[in-house]
């Protein structure tokens, strides 16, 4: 080949390298659109991070200042050597364990009963789980505090708890079953003819690839129970038995105003263990999935 025909080949480009150069209109406006959303979506993070680290006088500044300058950790030292922090940081860490932990074994066991077992009333539980979704938490909040106060579960973990896995456990359960009923059953009745239990079946084949449900479903309660606020703010009426977010009403000094550096510091602390458990989530999820695809 001559050096000429070498120079035309290598200028061409080859139909598949032309499609990848053209991008369409749509698809333009589409990632643009998506930016547009994420910007949204980051900006009110990054201002409260941004707050965090002002000074008190720059964060009463008008303009607003958009970098901190001169940065200051005063608000994070002032949140960490709080008692009433590491007491509310306690309560909503044992709220979300206890939660997680029950809602997650409840609606396993839920959603096996209603996918894998024929019983009367079957379809009757189904729609009424569909049912308690629609009750508005409000019209609960009276008949829940008599509860409490009947059982003596005012201010404690345990009948926050409770309330939490109650008001979680009907959507998590149905979700569940979703992913229950997409595991063939066909893969439990195959080991258990290779030698195994009903049991060793359910554990070795089925569990591992519900790990992404019982990912998802760990997940969901545990942003119902760190985030909740108004069912806290009714069952919690003891100043040292507050959650995360009871805690951050503390900053509110009545006529001196509020201390927003102080929540936003806070508010960037509580932040910080649903990043680590999403983290946490992303490689346990894929992780479950392959396990649960091969055979081992």
């Amino acid at each position: 080949m001559s050096a000429t025909q070498v120079r035309e080949n290598a200028g061409q480009v080859s139909p598949r390298q032309s499609n990848r150069r053209k991008m369409r209109p749509g698809k333009v406006v589409v990632n643009v659109l998506l930016v547009i959303t994420a910007l949204t979506w980051l900006l009110p993070v990054y201002w409260m991070v941004n707050s965090a680290f002002q000074t008190e006088r720059n964060l009463l500044s008008s303009p607003p200042k958009l970098w901190p300058s001169p940065l200051t950790t005063e608000h994070f030292v002032g949140v960490l050597t709080s008692p009433a922090f590491r007491s509310a940081l306690l309560m909503s860490l044992s709220a979300a364990i206890i939660t997680v932990c029950a809602t997650t074994l409840c609606s396993l066991l839920a959603a096996l009963a209603l996918a894998r077992f024929n019983f009367r009333g079957r379809r009757t539980l189904i729609v009424s789980i569909l049912v308690i979704q629609m009750i508005p938490a409000e019209a609960l909040f009276i008949s829940q505090y008599r509860m409490l106060d009947s059982w003596a579960l005012l201010n404690s973990v345990a009948g926050l708890s409770l309330l939490y896995v109650g008001g979680v456990l009907p959507f998590v359960t149905w979700m569940m079953r979703g992913y229950v009923e997409a595991v063939p059953e066909e893969l439990e009745q195959a080991a258990m003819i290779d030698g195994c239990t009903r049991v060793q079946a359910f554990m070795r084949v089925t569990l591992p690839l519900l790990a992404p449900g019982l990912v998802s479903t760990s997940v969901f309660a545990f942003l119902h129970s760190w985030n909740e606020y108004t069912l806290a703010l009714i069952v919690l009426s003891r100043d040292s038995a507050v959650t995360l977010p009871l805690w951050l009403q503390s900053f509110q000094q009545g006529l001196q105003g509020s201390d927003w550096g102080g929540v936003m510091a806070g508010s960037t602390l509580i932040t910080i263990p649903v990043l680590i458990l999403f983290i946490f989530v992303q490689n346990r999820m894929s992780t479950g999935m392959v396990s649960g695809a091969v055979k081992g």
